[in-house]
């Protein structure tokens, strides 16, 4: 099959109108539509297309890469074959993001390594390609950012970004108890975003357990029964997914010395 080549002077009104990009399938296109005698507004709707799924992918690659996101955790490359145990049903539902519309939690919990983090990434991706912000931290990266950012008074700027974004992803809750002033900054996200602001949560411990990590246990029954009260609960049982991440040689790649 032939391409058509394209003139200098297309090219030159392309580059002028910054659609380069559409260089790279402009031939291919002009060729099927020859072949296919596609009527020209057909053939341009389809050129645009094109270039309008470009960039949408690129602008969900910056939402991604700027709110943190790890790139190898998306939906598509979950492994199926996993042996963990979920509700199918909930999982599509959240997939929908109809929580994220209704500013409603979710709460990802379950032992250790069975993908917890792998699927609250996964949901950010969607996010992002939805045109959502999103944020993603540790529960204790997070919490000491907010205990640094009161040294340099940068506490308000850090917490607006907590609580600005369209979704915020909190990894590993709970895992260890919080003195007064991370009960105090966990309190305050928590109670912020209630219905004003989807939060994810993933933790090895269920949300009845997290009362007893907080150092005030007035504000932790508070801020938890905002959450809980408007949260979809995923849990997570099975193998660990981890080993299924780990580098391996490929068929017929022969290790170096």
């Amino acid at each position: 099959m032939t391409t058509d080549v394209i003139s200098p002077d297309l090219k030159t009104a392309l580059k002028r109108l910054k659609l380069s990009p559409v260089l790279d399938t402009l031939p291919e296109r002009l060729t099927v539509a020859r072949q296919q005698k596609m009527a020209h507004q057909d053939l341009l709707l389809l050129v645009l297309s094109d270039e309008i799924n470009r960039r949408d992918g690129r602008a969900a690659a910056v939402r991604a890469d700027r709110g943190h996101l790890d790139p190898e955790m998306q939906l598509e490359r979950w492994d199926e074959t996993a042996k963990v145990t979920y509700d199918r049903t909930l999982w599509n539902e959240l997939v929908s993001l109809r929580f994220l519309e209704a500013n409603a939690h979710v709460a990802i919990v379950g032992p250790v390594g069975v993908g917890k983090t792998f699927l609250a990434h996964a949901l950010g991706h969607v996010a992002c390609r939805r045109g959502r912000s999103v944020l993603a931290l540790r529960a204790d990266q997070m919490l000491k950012t907010l205990r640094h950012a009161r040294l340099d008074n940068s506490y308000e700027q850090e917490l607006r970004k907590l609580l600005a974004v369209d979704l915020l992803l909190v990894d590993d809750f709970g895992l260890d108890a919080m003195d007064p002033t991370e009960s105090r900054d966990t309190y305050e996200i928590l109670t912020e975003r209630h219905r004003a602001g989807s939060i994810i949560v993933t933790s090895n411990r269920s949300p009845d357990e997290w009362l007893a990590t907080f150092a005030d246990p007035v504000r932790a029954q508070s801020a938890i029964d905002r959450f809980t009260s408007n949260a979809y609960d995923l849990v997570i049982e099975g193998e660990s997914y981890r080993k299924r991440l780990k580098p391996r040689l490929k068929a017929g790649q022969k290790a170096t010395t």
